[in-house]
């Protein structure tokens, strides 16, 4: 088993060198399952009928649903935990309080130690295309293995120069309410224009081109369109803090390598 990778060749339209082509890697296709087939498999592993599973599962899906609202942290069985939990904008005084702030209820869900594990000792496969899609060669890579932790916003590499003093992401403290949003993932056929969102007087670094963004990548402005499949990651800065990493595709359709 691997996890499969595309890496192909194309034209940067934006970013910090504009016109010049890069392999951009994304992951392969993948097919989505149906839930059918999901617990037929599970009854194969375990003996027990499909119905029964289902049932079992749906009903503990009601449970973590309900204590997942209330606030908790939900363990997903073999899985890892799930949590509720929101962005949004800050205010100073107490009397501008309100649930207007909120821009955007999301689910955070952190794997446990065993997938990563297993995510971490799974080998990965890259399929080199070039811009047309024709298959120059592949190969298995060697890396780290490193899982990014959502719940701790991962590591980030790069350094940025401020007048004489040198800036490591590594250095800067990590606050996870410093939350960047981007466009909802998804496909599109043409172009897509792609935005991003972020608390109130915070600087947002961001990359198309695959790589993580650093304090030297490109400061968003506004949003801006793609026309090619592309891995959208951003983070930002402020007071002295930095915010977790996000990152989305967004697909292409019929370019024949849709994820």
């Amino acid at each position: 088993m691997a996890i499969k990778v595309i890496a192909q060749r194309r034209e940067l339209k934006i970013g910090k060198n504009p016109g010049v082509k890069k392999f951009v890697m994304r992951p392969d296709l993948y097919i989505p399952i149906a839930e059918k087939k999901v617990f037929a498999e599970a009854s194969t592993h375990s003996g027990i009928s499909a119905g029964v599973i289902k049932a079992a599962w749906d009903a503990a899906g009601e449970v973590i649903r309900t204590w997942a609202t209330e606030g908790h942290s939900i363990p997903i069985p073999g899985l890892g935990t799930m949590r509720f939990g929101v962005r949004s904008k800050s205010v100073e005084k107490l009397e501008d309080v309100k649930t207007g702030l909120i821009t955007t209820r999301r689910i955070v869900f952190t794997p446990n130690v065993e997938v990563k594990e297993e995510l971490k000792n799974t080998s990965i496969q890259i399929t080199c295309l070039d811009e047309e899609g024709n298959v120059l060669k592949r190969v298995t890579s060697g890396d780290s293995g490193e899982v990014e932790d959502p719940e701790n916003g991962g590591s980030e590499g790069g350094e940025s120069q401020n007048g004489s003093q040198t800036l490591n992401l590594e250095d800067m403290p990590v606050d996870n309410e410093l939350d960047v949003d981007v466009s909802a993932p998804g496909e599109f056929i043409d172009s897509l224009e792609v935005s991003i969102t972020a608390p109130e007087g915070a600087v947002v670094h961001y990359t198309t081109d695959g790589t993580n963004p650093t304090l030297e990548s490109p400061i968003y402005t506004g949003p801006f369109t793609i026309t090619e499949t592309t891995k959208v990651s951003a983070f930002c800065v402020k007071d002295g803090k930095k915010g977790p990493k996000t990152s989305c595709y967004f697909t292409k359709k019929g370019n024949g390598t849709d994820q």
